[in-house]
């Protein structure tokens, strides 16, 4: 499992996150509020997660242009 489970949960978690900025631009509504409150302790937890999953994948950055 190793790298690659991580790296497909990371990646599963940021995508979540962009839905959710996406719907905050588009329609002015946040769904990790709606769904867990807004700034409880689980949309924290929520918000903390998509942000260390973005720090994980910008690793991803020196890949960028090789191939394989």
């Amino acid at each position: 499992m190793g790298n690659k489970f991580l790296d497909c949960t990371a990646l599963t978690i940021v995508i979540i996150g962009a839905i959710n900025w996406g719907l905050i631009g588009l329609f002015q509504f946040n769904l990790v509020s709606f769904l867990f409150g807004n700034m409880s302790v689980l949309s924290r937890i929520i918000y903390d997660l998509v942000g260390l999953s973005g720090l994980y994948l910008f690793a991803f950055y020196r890949h960028c242009g090789k191939h394989s």
